[in-house]
């Protein structure tokens, strides 16, 4: 059965303002309703578009709770306080700063947007949308994020969090990740969009999705603009495309420790250029399985194997022997890592 069959059967929905023809009182309620509730984030304290686009780029593939928890956003404005000092980062500091993050090409394209303000804009944030966008690395999104967060300018944004809520505020029925959806998403989003207050705006449309309007079976009774809502079977929506299948993928590496160093190799290209990890080896017969995890990386579900290597294990291209008492300073993926740590018998070294 449909979900238009089953508005057929009789469930007839209670009446509704609809946010696009009562646009005041929605901004309104969605407004008051942020004053009371809004959360206290560290990037909601400051107007800096620098802040604001490193915690936008951040939050771009991980969860807030991880980056505040762990203290990433603070530790890496500590590194690297302005675009000055970001534009002329090393990779191995500017890696560090991230690691644990992910998705590292994210670190150096905030590197390459930085380095594009200091030598296009004189070292001072551009303030224009176009301008914004030009930068590498920032999308429609981040734009839209940084104009109404740092700048109070009205621009649109529409992530997962305001993609959730509009389709099930408007009832869209169609898949989001289409074009036709996604452009439709977008004019919702300036259409109802506060242009008088878009930072309150903006940030309590995204913590709506975070809270009443989450995932799965929303919070519908204590939503504070419930009234405006066009669905009847929020739990439904949104509709989504396929998910793409995961690919199972075997890594088979080994652990050298010599004279109080380990065999690392430097990753010399992919997602994780630059970085340390356990060398590859065709394994022996006789090499024992010294430690085996499982991770995820894109669309791989990864089995990371790692076996005790003989003496007769030398250095490769691209591989170098490391103290045991300076891993901590190396930037290693947190699979690699923790391996080295069980291996090892004490993460207490190298975290």
């Amino acid at each position: 059965m449909s979900r238009g069959d089953r508005n057929r059967g009789g469930l007839k929905p209670r009446a509704k303002h609809h946010a696009l023809h009562d646009v005041p009182g929605f901004r309104s309620a969605l407004a008051a309703w942020f004053g009371r509730e809004g959360k206290d984030y560290p990037w909601r304290r400051t107007t800096d578009p620098y802040e604001i686009l490193v915690s936008e780029v951040m939050l771009q593939q991980t969860q807030i709770a991880t980056v505040l928890g762990r203290g990433f956003y603070t530790r890496f404005l500590e590194v690297f306080p302005d675009t000055r000092t970001l534009a002329a980062a090393e990779d191995e500091p500017l890696l560090k700063a991230w690691e644990g993050l992910g998705y590292y090409r994210r670190a150096r394209m905030l590197r390459e947007a930085a380095r594009a303000i200091e030598n296009d804009h004189g070292g001072c944030f551009p303030d224009t949308l176009d301008d914004i966008l030009a930068l590498p690395g920032v999308g429609r999104y981040t734009a839209g994020a940084v104009m109404s967060f740092a700048f109070d300018r009205p621009a649109p944004i529409v992530d997962g969090n305001v993609a959730r809520v509009l389709s099930r505020l408007m009832d869209l029925s169609e898949k989001i990740d289409g074009s036709g959806a996604q452009k439709t998403l977008w004019g919702w989003a300036g259409e109802l969009l506060d242009e008088s207050n878009p930072r309150v705006h903006n940030s309590a449309l995204m913590e709506l999705g975070q809270s009443y309007c989450r995932p799965g079976v929303p919070d519908c009774l204590g939503c504070p603009v419930s009234a405006f809502c066009r669905c009847s079977e929020p739990e439904l929506l949104p509709i989504k495309g396929k998910r793409v299948k995961m690919t199972e993928v075997d890594e088979s590496v080994v652990f050298v420790l010599r004279e109080g160093k380990v065999l690392l190799r430097q990753q010399e290209e992919g997602r994780r250029v630059g970085m340390w990890r356990l060398p590859e080896r065709e394994i022996e017969k006789d090499w024992p399985l010294v430690h085996e995890r499982k991770y995820g990386i894109t669309r791989y579900r990864v089995t990371l194997k790692v076996y005790e290597g003989a003496e007769g294990v030398e250095a490769g291209q691209g591989e170098a022997w490391h103290p045991v008492d300076e891993l901590s300073e190396r930037v290693m993926p947190p699979a690699d890592r923790a391996a080295l740590a069980a291996c090892l018998g004490s993460d207490e070294e190298i975290a």
